[in-house]
């Protein structure tokens, strides 16, 4: 889950860049300390689906009618230049007091003083609800610099009409297929003209990377304070089945390797494929795009030695030169209760953190439209390897990806392609 998603591409058009200069107007000045008046803070959101975004301004406005004492201002911000805008703002001492991100991404932030330990700011409440492996996607050196609160997983969105005429039964929503159920089904639900599977791999690192952690293929190994890829038969197990589905059942579209999710749409409603492994957030296309008679159904992720994921969470952190620290994290306490946490999760299309939020939010959909089938999953999110390596970004960027867009296409080997993994390793990793 660590790329910027299809969907976020969108918000360049819907959303006005945040410049540097509106961003440094967002640290507090000295004076505040001085002056008599409630305490101001500054809350950089990236929230900018519609209903997302009336969430987190309401919960704002909300928050300021009842603590007259703390006033929170929403700055907006923007997916596609936010870092490098913190970056500037951090290193100028002019941050956001609350910043919105995502886990893989302020690991560099934590390691550089940026962000505010929140270990003994956030209360036990707070903390019990969330799994340990996903506060582990936001612990750096013993620190806990951000509080994940929203997670993407991956599942399989199918056409129930191709799977109940292949005689395939959807499974219940905490008992996703094997592996070899789903390869098998991708078989009865392939024909002539029709593909069991479509694989949107123009990005393949990360997918292939998250659903290793299925098999414990972990990619990524420490010793001794340096970190090297390996690649072992767990590693190997994800890319040989969606190569076999490609090229042996020839079960999985070929057309599909060099699309993203939302590419697939037209042919998916044209029944040329009848699943489609990808995003939960997926769903909000269904819902919005698919043909008013198309039936569609959200299946639980496919499980292999386990149906473990990795998780990486979007986040809210505290900036280190915040001067109201304590302020800031009774506010995130406030945003992130589980009534709030469940709201924000239904305006993104994503699962929360929490596990009451999670309960309260399959209430207020009744489980419709595949929110049963999220709620789940986010048992099996956990932080994996390749987020704590330095030097993962360059490594999926120059090594990876070109690696496994090669093998994908079928023109090296799985040996091959081991063996350009572990070289890239070699060069980028620290």
């Amino acid at each position: 889950m660590l790329p910027i998603r299809f969907r976020r591409l969108a918000a360049a058009a819907a959303i006005a860049v945040v410049g540097v200069g509106a961003l440094a107007a967002c640290g507090n000045g000295g004076d505040d300390e001085a002056s008599a008046g409630p305490v101001k803070l500054r809350f950089l959101s990236l929230a900018w689906q519609k209903e997302s975004l009336q969430a987190n301004k309401d919960l704002v406005a909300k928050w300021n009618s009842e603590h007259p004492d703390i006033q929170v201002e929403y700055v907006q911000g923007d997916w596609n230049s936010v870092h490098d805008q913190l970056l500037t703002s951090f290193e100028g001492g002019d941050a956001p007091d609350i910043v919105h991100y995502e886990a893989s991404s302020i690991g560099e932030f934590s390691k550089q003083g940026y962000l505010a330990d929140l270990k003994d700011l956030i209360p036990a409440d707070l903390k019990g609800q969330i799994d340990q492996g996903v506060w582990d996607t936001v612990t750096f050196d013993g620190q806990v610099t951000g509080v994940p609160f929203l997670l993407e997983s991956q599942v399989v969105i199918a056409n129930k009409k191709l799977l109940d005429a292949a005689g395939v039964t959807v499974p219940p929503a905490d008992g996703g297929w094997t592996w070899d159920e789903f390869q098998a089904n991708a078989q009865k639900l392939t024909k002539s003209g029709q593909y069991g599977v479509a694989w949107a791999l123009k990005s393949p690192t990360n997918r292939v990377l998250n659903l290793a952690l299925n098999y414990d293929g972990k990619f990524f190994y420490s010793d001794g304070g340096k970190t090297e890829v390996k690649i072992g038969d767990a590693e190997k197990e994800i890319p040989k089945r969606i190569h076999d589905m490609l090229y042996t059942s020839k079960t999985a579209s070929p057309e599909a390797l060099g699309m993203s999710g939302a590419d697939t749409l037209p042919g998916f409603f044209g029944g040329k494929y009848a699943m489609l492994p990808g995003s939960v957030s997926l769903r909000q296309q269904m819902v919005e795009q698919a043909p008013k008679d198309f039936e569609w159904v959200t299946l639980p992720p496919v499980k292999g030695l386990s149906a473990n994921q990795a998780a990486n969470p979007q986040t809210l952190s505290v900036s280190a030169d915040s001067k109201h620290k304590e302020q800031a994290a009774q506010f995130l306490s406030y945003f992130l209760n589980p009534t709030n946490m469940a709201t924000l999760a239904k305006g993104d299309w994503l699962v929360p953190t929490g596990k009451q939020a999670n309960e309260e939010l399959v209430k207020l959909t009744e489980g419709k439209q595949g929110w049963d089938v999220a709620a789940n999953s986010a048992a099996d999110l956990t932080v994996a390897p390749f987020q704590q390596a330095d030097g993962y970004p360059e490594w999926k960027t120059k090594y990876a990806t070109p690696a496994l867009q090669q093998y994908f296409a079928n023109k090296i080997t799985l040996d091959q392609l081991a063996s350009q993994l572990v070289d890239g390793g070699k060069q980028v990793l620290r």
